[in-house]
């Protein structure tokens, strides 16, 4: 209630300024700028049901309830979704200080893994669960400009120390969910952060996010660009897999570059993100949470698979390599079409976030 209170005392104050500007405590890094739903690209395209089906799914969540408080409930009593969303919302274009830096939207997808309970010659990779010695500290309560930072690390004597490096990854005390074939997809699989292992006992099981190491997230690719190993211009999801298989000397070094190691808890459900519900293809996004709050309602411009792509999405997850606040990267599914899809998706990308109106009609 208060941060919806906090949006539309904004409102009242900034009516249709084009000058963007930081307007919200909880985007301390965002600028916005308001404008009308005529002018988002294709609006009259939108398939406003599917995109009203989807926010009501992440208002299961807390975070999304808090952001949009009685509009969650509202929602599932419309009868018609276009008039919901333009008479209860207000689109405000993100960007960064600079105006006219350009945005960029990327692809990624549910891995496909082989695997085994049990360690064998072929199944000897592990995918862990969160080390028992990793110590997760939040520092909100006494630095609250570090709310949305984690400090992770292990003790030694009484020291917090930082945690163990992808190359230190034998020395990790944690519960391994399962065993695989191969450590390159291990690596991809921490990329997309959730997956599904096909066991030798023809058993499938899903595994997703559930912690990280501490260590920042550097990419391979810009790696593999770095030592000529790749043109940036030929850098892709494929492009890295195939090297790496053709290169097996060489697969340690690469996947050493980046000392992030993730780890993973069994679920329920396929492909679950960050605000803790199953994503939805081609709806869900992730994020960069220090620059968009997770839960939030966004509405995107790019080109996806070839196509100029403009509609509703939720932003229902974040990843490593999300870094900005015109950054997203969009759930494509499952499969090798949704693989495709995603290792080539790179595009220039327009976001803007949806947020309450001041005043609400009722029909």
């Amino acid at each position: 209630m208060k941060l919806l209170i906090f949006f539309l005392t904004l409102f009242i104050f900034l009516g249709c300024s084009k000058t963007p500007q930081i307007l919200s405590d909880k985007m301390p890094k965002t600028y916005l700028v308001k404008e009308k739903f005529s002018s988002l690209p294709s609006w009259e395209d939108e398939n406003y049901d599917k995109a009203l089906k989807s926010f009501i799914n992440s208002c299961k969540t807390k975070k999304t309830k808090k952001l949009y408080g009685a509009l969650c409930q509202k929602a599932k009593q419309t009868k018609d979704a276009k008039i919901f969303l333009q008479d209860n919302f207000t689109p405000f274009k993100i960007s960064s200080k600079n105006a006219k830096d350009i945005g960029l939207l990327t692809g990624y997808y549910e891995a496909q893994l082989y695997g085994s309970l049990n360690k064998t010659k072929k199944f000897k990779y592990p995918i862990y669960n969160t080390p028992k010695d990793l110590v997760s500290v939040n520092l909100s309560s006494i630095y609250p400009k570090l709310k949305h930072f984690r400090l992770r690390g292990r003790v030694v004597g009484n020291k917090l120390i930082p945690y163990y490096k992808r190359s230190e990854f034998d020395k990790i005390d944690a519960d391994v969910i399962c065993y695989t074939d191969s450590k390159i997809d291990l690596f991809f699989l921490e990329i997309q952060g959730s997956g599904r292992v096909i066991l030798d006992n023809n058993k499938t099981i899903f595994v997703s996010y559930d912690n990280q190491n501490g260590h920042k997230y550097r990419a391979i690719g810009r790696y593999l660009i770095d030592i000529g190993a790749i043109k940036k211009e030929d850098i892709s999801l494929q492009s890295i897999h195939k090297w790496l298989e053709k290169n097996p000397s060489r697969v340690d070094e690469v996947l050493n570059y980046n000392n992030s190691l993730v780890f993973f808890t069994k679920s329920n459900t396929p492909a679950t993100g960050a605000l803790g519900i199953e994503l939805t293809p081609n709806r869900s996004v992730a994020i960069d949470h220090h620059y968009i709050p997770l839960g939030a309602m966004l509405y995107l411009d790019a080109k996806v698979d070839n196509v100029q792509t403009s509609q509703i999405v939720l932003a229902q997850d974040t990843g490593g390599a999300i870094k900005g606040a015109v950054r997203a990267d969009l759930f494509l599914g499952y499969g090798d079409k949704a693989l495709q899809k995603a290792g080539k998706l790179k595009s220039k990308l327009k976001l803007w976030i949806l947020l309450p109106k001041k005043e609400t009609k009722e029909r």
